[in-house]
């Protein structure tokens, strides 16, 4: 019978072929004398992290590799190696060697023998640093930071951080109530927690990473803002149509600015500037949309383009649409706000359903 895992070292990994070498050395000088097993969740890497891993798993057994194909996010990652092992004690950190594997020692004591369901690895506390991290990005962190303090009343110094180690009743305790959403998994478990998770802080300094490039862009600022709509209203709406609304938002906007432009600046009459406003407003939706909301359905090359025209088809049917149920309940009741907040859900809702079945449908990364 092969001995008990008392830690499970869970690790998300996108193209991080050339780090893992050397981070799983590392953990192991770190973890001497523990029963432990490093667990690398792959999201399908182009460059070939899955077949090193596996590769190396059959010289060490306690190397193993889930691989995933068609899903990515980092929080839906851990998650899955989380549940994939029996270790009472489960740790998070990155692949890139910017997290310090020398603490995970002290984490492990704080929950074994400390009596704390949960070691949180903090950058904002004495003796914990940011490393060299540009001005842009330090910011970006802080507000952040302050957003998510802010709007859930979260006392840790540091709930983005990406390094700490759960009790594994802790986390199966709150696992059916996360959203998987992005990016920030301990933030997810801070706010579903219904009771207090006793919380230990330790201090790291950031260090820099060792191959690879950042994977934060735009799409992980989208998905941290779309976890906290989701903790705050996920029982009310869901968070798809919500993305998808905000999407829409942005687009009435930019239809705005295009119409004001062509009156203004090209001097045209309204109705052709409505036209292009209409046209631009449509392809800024889509191609928003299949970047963020629907990026593991991600349509590309040929299937971009058929993709927009089914969404312009699609969603000028939605404007038919709109217009008509407005127009007909004007001339029932005369109330043109309740006229038109009616054609906009007619319209929206006709958009959102159509779009997801016959453009986006069945395609997977």
């Amino acid at each position: 019978m092969s001995p008990s895992i008392d830690l499970a070292v869970v690790i998300p990994t996108y193209n991080e072929k050339d780090n893992l070498h050397l981070l799983v050395k590392s953990i192991e000088k770190s973890l001497e004398g523990c029963s432990w097993e490093v667990i690398f969740v792959d999201d399908d890497s182009p460059d070939g992290t899955a077949a090193w891993v596996r590769d190396y798993a059959r010289d060490f057994p306690n190397i193993r590799c889930i691989s995933r194909i068609g899903r990515r996010g980092l929080s839906s990652a851990c998650i899955e190696g989380m549940l994939s092992t029996s270790a009472t004690y489960l740790a998070v950190m990155d692949a890139d060697l910017q997290h310090d594997e020398q603490l995970l020692p002290t984490m492990l004591n704080a929950l074994k023998n400390e009596n704390f369901d949960l070691a949180v690895g903090t950058r904002y506390m004495p003796g914990g640093s940011v490393g060299d991290w540009e001005e842009n990005r330090l910011k970006t962190s802080q507000f952040a930071t302050a957003l998510s303090k802010y709007v859930f009343n979260i006392t840790l110094s540091d709930p983005m951080s990406g390094f700490f180690m759960i009790r594994r009743d802790a986390f199966e305790a709150n696992v059916r109530k996360l959203s998987s959403l992005g990016f920030k998994l301990l933030l997810d478990i801070v706010i579903s927690s219904k009771s207090s998770l006793r919380v230990k802080e330790i201090a790291f300094n950031f260090k820099s990473r060792h191959k690879g490039e950042s994977k934060l862009d735009l799409r992980t600022a989208w998905d941290y803002l779309l976890l906290l709509i989701d903790k705050k209203i996920g029982n009310i709406l869901p968070v798809s149509l919500v993305s998808f609304g905000m999407v829409g938002t942005l687009g009435v906007a930019v239809h705005l600015m295009v119409v004001r432009f062509c009156l203004t600046a090209l001097e045209l009459p309204f109705p052709q500037s409505q036209s292009i406003a209409v046209v631009i407003a449509m392809i800024f939706n889509f191609f928003l949309n299949n970047l963020l909301k629907y990026r593991d359905q991600k349509l590309v090359g040929i299937r971009f383009y058929s993709g927009l025209l089914k969404f312009m088809l699609l969603c000028g049917i939605g404007s038919i649409a709109n217009v008509g149920i407005a127009s007909y309940i004007y001339q029932d009741f005369g109330h043109w706000f309740v006229s038109v907040f009616a054609g906009i859900l007619v319209g929206f809702g006709w958009n959102y359903g159509a779009t997801s079945l016959f453009v986006w449908q069945g395609k997977k990364r």
